[in-house]
């Protein structure tokens, strides 16, 4: 391991050093990718050199030991020392761990209301408010891309894009299938219905760097529908794209801007594209895919939200917290998504047997 540190500190100091060099001024596009990789270099560096330091306390401690007026002090020393080298090595198996090149990406979250009918999309609305008021908790931007809403305030549909640092790493677990238990407000007999909503979370990609072929489009334009005065009524801003071989459709309608409403929904099409092919390529190792949390079938229920018992359970790793208010408002969301996190680490270090 000792090996594969430096070599990562030798790294992070090139790094730093082209980031210095007056041509990278000049190149946009390498300096904000020298400085993603500087970021993802630097909890490892940090960590090592901080190994290092414990190692040095304790080689030092060591040569004390034969001073019988220090050997006290030094025992001391020693054992803080061993335990400290042994915390930071703990943490540096889980630096290593191979990363999701995706982590650091912006996110495109789509929610659509499943089984139950107007009751999936009221909850498919309580889901949306839930991702927009965490990300508000992380100072995260969000932007509204497509949402087609019921008479009830509900949600049959909506894209919207999350932006902000490490916004995959944290919501790419919320893929899925979302059941919710509850009384509906229309229920006079107080009989409590179930209700499923589907989430898809993708990392945000570029047109770049994902080739797509501009014969294999055809954009439409249209006019908005739902709120917005007369000026729906008179500009046909709204664009729907749809990728010819595989029948992908894509409509953004929030912004004014055909533009701006072209541009995103670009995005939004490389983004699902992309994840498809990464589907077709993690299907053919089906034992890695189970040893990822989160990255299942969609088709699985991933957690229930139980209202009478005011219960949320998240069945991938049967974790249950009485907290569903707290969760739905955005601000207990960590709780469920760190024990993920945490139970996806634990896979992969018993994958590497760690």
């Amino acid at each position: 391991m000792t090996d594969k540190l430096s070599a990562i500190e030798q790294r992070y100091a090139e790094t730093e050093e082209k980031l210095r060099q007056p041509e990278t001024y000049n190149d946009a596009k390498l300096s904000a990718k020298l400085n993603r990789e500087l970021k993802e270099l630097a909890p490892v560096v940090a960590a090592f050199r901080e190994l290092k330091r414990y190692q040095k306390q304790l080689a030092d401690a060591l040569e004390l030991v034969s001073d019988p007026e220090l050997r006290e002090l030094a025992k001391d020393e020693i054992d803080s020392a061993k335990e400290n080298i042994s915390r930071v090595e703990e943490e540096l198996k889980i630096l290593l761990l191979p990363s999701d090149p995706n982590d650091s990406r912006n996110v495109i979250i789509e929610i659509r209301g499943g089984a139950g009918g107007d009751e999936a999309a009221l909850f498919a609305h309580s889901l949306m408010r839930m991702y927009t008021m965490y990300a508000e908790t992380r100072r995260w931007k969000t932007e509204v891309a497509y949402i087609n809403e019921t008479e009830l305030g509900g949600l049959k549909e909506v894209s919207f894009i999350i932006e902000g640092d490490g916004a995959y790493s944290r919501l790419k677990f919320e893929s899925g299938v979302h059941r919710v238990q509850r009384v509906p407000d229309t229920e006079s007999s107080g009989r409590i219905h179930t209700s499923t909503v589907t989430v898809a979370v993708l990392p945000e990609m570029e047109e770049l760097e994902f080739a797509i072929n501009p014969q294999d489009l055809q954009i439409d334009t249209f006019r908005s529908s739902g709120a917005g005065g007369q000026h729906v009524n008179k500009t046909e801003s709204a664009i729907r794209i749809t990728h010819l071989p595989t029948g992908v459709v894509v409509e953004c309608q929030d912004e004014r801007s055909q533009h701006k409403n072209k541009d995103r929904a670009m995005k939004i099409l490389t983004s699902r594209l992309y994840e498809a092919e990464q589907e077709r390529q993690t299907a053919v190792n089906a034992a890695e895919r189970k040893s990822q949390v989160g990255t299942g079938d969609r088709s699985e229920r991933i957690r229930t939200y139980n209202f009478p018992q005011g219960r949320v359970t998240d069945h991938r790793i049967g974790l249950t917290l009485y907290k569903i208010e707290q969760i739905l408002n955005g601000a207990a969301l960590d709780e469920v998504i760190d024990a993920l996190v945490m139970a996806d680490q634990a896979a992969k270090l018993q994958s590497q047997g760690g």
